[in-house]
């Protein structure tokens, strides 16, 4: 890092110094500032302190309000180091850490520098850490959408500053010429792996039986959401004797996943199949169930996707049925790409990454550790 002082910046720049006003004295603000410095003053070319013409000093002001709270380290990245500007929706369960830990790991093995921004599920929190993205004139946004529309004007604006944009996790519903490709899972094969174990699982019952299915959906207006519903109906509702009795959103939260079962238990519900969206609403769930003094796994069967380690700890426990993985680490997958994008290339318009499906009986005893 270069020998200047915070204080020296900030007093050899009057236009800053007006700028920032008592913002000076705030921790958050000053952390992020000394981050900065530690990026850019050893290249003063690229400084966006010392050469950064007024008008954009209150970018960079903004910026450091938008991301100034957030964990502040020094990273070692080499001279002229790519730069991605990453918008994630929210740290709301253990498999959403572990996403996050998956590009920051890959981007840092990379010598990529990620700026990167929670977005704590609000939609709008997302738009403004673009727009600050195209401001700051990052090489490349990749973002996890929280909903799948609501996003042609800011991706436009990307666009028309000539940053490409790589959607990850979950899709959207745009102009395919907005964005560059999408890395994720397919939450379409995963609603349809549900439901072939399923069908097998009660491949034996009675004729006229009838098996009530509760499904707790993900955030309503998710791309996740709306695929994993799709694919489990698309094969459910081919077959006889099957009934989604009821269907609601617990956000994909393990607190709403207890409620929704709460309620349906209070109500005295027969339920056969809960199909949970993701293992955090099936933990909750699986809490509220034994509070009723039912067990998880037996009294009622239970399919769940992520494959975090608890629900595998469970499902080899014989409390959860059927475990589907949704695939967390996509970190270097994204920084492959960026980087391909930087250079002139393009990506794939699709990627899935690999999956599996384990099921009551299989033999884990060979999986390891899941991170997550």
């Amino acid at each position: 890092m270069a020998s200047k002082s915070l204080n020296a910046v900030l007093g050899s720049c009057g236009t800053l110094r007006n700028l920032c006003g008592k913002l000076r004295n705030s921790t958050c603000f000053e952390a992020s500032l000394r981050v900065c410095m530690e990026h850019f003053c050893d290249k003063s070319q690229k400084c966006p302190i010392l050469r950064a013409k007024p008008h954009k000093l209150l970018v960079l002001v903004s910026l450091l309000l938008l991301f100034g709270c957030q964990k502040a380290e020094k990273v070692s990245v080499p001279k002229d180091a790519l730069i991605v500007g990453f918008s994630q929706i929210g740290a709301e369960s253990a498999w959403r850490i572990r996403n996050t830990q998956s590009v920051q790991e890959a981007a840092e093995q990379a010598g990529i520098q990620l700026i990167f921004a929670n977005a704590e599920q609000k939609q709008e929190n997302q738009i403004k850490a673009i727009r600050s993205f195209i401001a700051y004139q990052v090489d490349v946004i990749a973002f996890v959408p929280i909903v799948v529309s609501g996003w042609d004007n800011v991706l436009q604006e990307a666009r028309k500053a000539g940053i490409p944009v790589l959607v990850t996790d979950r899709k959207i519903d745009a102009d395919e010429s907005l964005y560059a490709g999408f890395i994720g899972t397919d939450s379409e094969k995963e609603g349809r792996e549900a439901a072939f174990f399923l069908l097998d699982k009660f491949a034996g019952r009675k004729a006229g039986d009838m098996i009530r299915i509760a499904e707790f959906l993900g955030t309503i207006g998710s791309s996740v959401a709306e695929g994993r519903a799709k694919g489990f109906r698309d094969i459910i509702e081919k077959e006889p004797g099957f009934e989604i009795f009821y269907s609601e959103s617990g956000d994909f939260m393990r607190s709403k996943g207890y409620e929704l079962m709460r309620r349906l238990l209070e109500n005295r519900s027969q339920i056969d199949v809960l199909f949970s969206h993701n293992d955090s609403m099936t933990l909750g769930a699986m809490d509220a169930m034994r509070e009723a003094g039912l067990r998880p796994g037996k009294d009622i069967a239970i399919i769940t996707i992520d494959a975090q380690q608890k629900a595998i700890d469970a499902l080899k426990a014989g409390e959860v049925n059927c475990v589907v993985e949704c695939n967390p680490n996509l970190g270097h997958l994204i920084m492959d790409i960026a980087k391909q994008l930087a250079a002139g290339g393009q990506a794939s318009r699709l990627i899935h990454v690999d999956e599996s499906v384990f099921r009551e009986g299989d033999d884990l005893s060979a999986l390891p550790p899941r991170g997550y």
